[in-house]
């Protein structure tokens, strides 16, 4: 059986935002390298996680 993990969207948020850290960008700059194929690979995994996340905070609306 696959775990589930479950988090508040306070601790989704504060994720997103450790991850914008990690990397040195805002959000709009991470999303505008990605957009020309511009992020290194741990960036790249950055900007997946983070539409991950995206998706999910937008889920809770």
């Amino acid at each position: 059986m696959p775990t589930v993990i479950h988090k508040t969207r306070e601790e989704l948020e504060d994720q997103r935002a450790q991850l914008l850290a990690e990397v040195g960008m805002s959000y709009e700059e991470l999303s505008a390298r990605a957009a020309v194929y511009s992020l290194s690979m741990d960036e790249l995994d950055v900007w997946h996680t983070i539409e991950g996340l995206d998706y999910l905070l937008d889920g809770e609306s």
